[in-house]
């Protein structure tokens, strides 16, 4: 089934997208900051699926270890198949008010990161004649929640724009744009969540399959389940200065540190 590389593997997303395409029968290249998680994620995976997994311990933040994962995508002799561009984090405080080294740090991990993987993967891929980058954006994009909006908004309309860049190349590009998800995300940005319903909270399984449908169809955006669909929908539509007060209502209640 070919090779996969998964960025931000360790937790949340990263490792369900790891398990489930392990379970698919995917060669593992694992990349995360943490590498004692990645070491046992490495185990499980072998254990339970018998494939091959490596460990890439990186921190997305510095350009030098950035770097590193870049030349594993553009290794001509172990090529990967699907990258996965899911690291990232939550942003709780305002931008006027917060540090801008954090702002710069999110930056160079979901912005500047992608770009760099993206390149190194879509060079290599358009080269073979085929491959997959699945960009893992956010329901953000479409609203207006402070940076991580626009960091995401980048992250949707580059993926579609490498799409249209290598249509009959073989070389598909997705973003995945799921709301709200169960995972640890939200608690390590300390975000108070609970006022949150129900219906609007995701399971990563859930997600990672509708995302791996829409890179199999070679969809350039995937908006996972019914309800979020909905919302997208509404929000292409209704007066940009509805969706900012709604959007300034959710951020502010998400800031309040979490209990």
């Amino acid at each position: 089934m070919g090779t996969a590389l998964v960025t931000g593997a360790s937790a949340g997303l990263g490792r369900a997208f790891a398990t489930e395409l392990a379970s698919r029968g995917h060669d593992l290249v694992l990349v995360a900051r943490n590498r004692s998680r990645l070491e046992e994620l490495s185990t499980e995976l072998q254990r339970e699926y018998a494939v091959t997994t490596e460990i890439l311990t990186a921190d997305l933040a510095d350009r030098d270890q950035t770097e590193r994962v870049a030349e594993r995508l553009r290794d001509l002799e172990r090529p990967v198949d699907l990258l996965v561009n899911n690291a990232g984090f939550g942003l709780r405080r305002s931008f006027s008010k917060g540090n801008l080294a954090d702002e710069e740090h999110a930056l160079a991990v979901m912005v500047r990161a992608v770009l760099v993987l993206s390149h190194a993967a879509s060079g290599t891929m358009r080269a073979r004649g085929r491959g997959a980058i699945l960009n893992v954006s956010s329901m953000a994009s479409f609203a207006v929640m402070g940076t991580y909006s626009a960091i995401k908004s980048w992250v949707t309309v580059f993926s579609e724009a490498l799409s249209v860049e290598l249509a009959g190349t073989g070389v598909t590009v997705t973003a995945v744009c799921p709301g709200f998800v169960r995972t640890e995300f939200h608690d390590r940005a300390r975000m108070n969540m609970s006022a949150l319903p129900d219906q609007l909270w995701l399971e990563t399984d859930q997600v990672v399959l509708e995302a791996l449908r829409a890179v199999d169809a070679g969809a350039a955006v995937a908006v996972p389940s019914a309800t979020y669909k909905a919302v997208a929908a509404a929000l292409r539509v209704v007066p940009r200065g509805l969706t900012r007060r709604v959007s300034t209502q959710l951020a502010q209640r998400r800031r309040t540190t979490a209990p």
